[in-house]
């Protein structure tokens, strides 16, 4: 059993009870994968015995292929990168893990449990040469995507909330093209040499009336002008066959929910996020009196 010095966030101190359960990546002399288990100040690694190289990796699959057998390895849910300590410890420190300053170099581990900045073990690691960090891009891509605070949509209505429309008359429905609620939107996440860009926007905005209809719109739709008098939105409407007066509070709660896709690039890879946002409003309907 070997025990290191490690470094903890404040938001790993405060989720500690999870730190102590998750086993992390960490180096060892002459061994491959290890097993972590850390408390507030110090990790207890647990190695097992390397292959007939003993060399020592990063990666976040463990041997044997993972569910292609060979040795049972599984994948792991942390992702590792790695940077030269600068100056490198006092001879003699136990971050040498028993080597002598020369062989080899110690370098600052941090781990990151999920793609989850929230969760991570910061610690020293002797390793014989410059290990590889283990960064799976498709979770860098989730971190770039937490940056953009993607939102549901930002409802414009006509007849306004507060207003009336009429059974039969057309309603029209849109929303700001903002990049928090349409897109496009861009972040970039990175670790070690890896870096990642992701770009958002909406494909289609589904409108459920509250009536148990509703309306798929594929653009941000257009706001309305008093100009348009009783025309129907070129793109995004709906009219209503009933009013509202049966409804909770006499009205109709309108729920607008978005589809956003999200394309990622980055260190020779690529792929695609979908993810849903809603938002919501209320519309009051009234019925059209015919005058004799």
């Amino acid at each position: 059993m070997l025990t290191r010095k490690s470094t903890a966030t404040a938001a790993a101190l405060t989720a500690a009870a999870l730190t102590l359960a998750l086993p992390v990546p960490a180096y060892a002399d002459g061994h491959d994968s290890a097993d972590t288990h850390c408390g507030l100040f110090t990790c207890q690694v647990e190695a097992n015995d390397a292959g007939s190289d003993g060399q020592a990796t990063s990666d976040n699959a463990g041997h044997g292929g993972g569910d292609n057998g060979g040795g049972g390895g599984k994948k792991s849910k942390w992702s590792c990168t790695y940077k030269r300590a600068d100056p490198q410890p006092p001879a003699g420190s136990l971050d040498w893990e028993g080597h002598k300053p020369g062989d080899g170099a110690v370098y600052e581990q941090t781990c990151s449990y999920g793609g989850d900045d929230t969760y991570h073990v910061v610690q020293m690691v002797w390793a014989a040469d410059p290990p590889k960090s283990g960064v799976d891009p498709a979770v860098l891509a989730q971190r770039a995507v937490n940056k953009m605070r993607l939102r549901g949509p930002d409802i414009g209505i006509a007849p306004k909330p507060g207003g009336q429309g009429l059974v039969g008359l057309p309603v029209w429905m849109w929303t700001a093209k903002t990049a928090e609620a349409y897109g496009p939107n861009t972040a970039t996440a990175s670790a070690g040499a890896v870096t990642v860009t992701a770009t958002a926007k909406v494909d289609q905005i589904v409108w459920d009336m509250g009536d148990g209809h509703s309306v798929t719109c594929t653009t941000a739709g257009t706001p309305y002008k008093s100009s348009y008098g009783k025309q129907s939105s070129p793109d995004c409407g709906y009219r209503y066959r009933h009013s509202s007066k049966d409804e909770p509070d006499k009205k109709y709660q309108v729920t607008a929910t978005s589809t956003w896709t999200i394309d990622w690039r980055g260190a020779g890879q690529s792929g695609q996020l979908t993810q849903t946002r809603q938002s919501q409003t209320q519309v009051s309907i009234g019925q059209l009196k015919v005058l004799n």
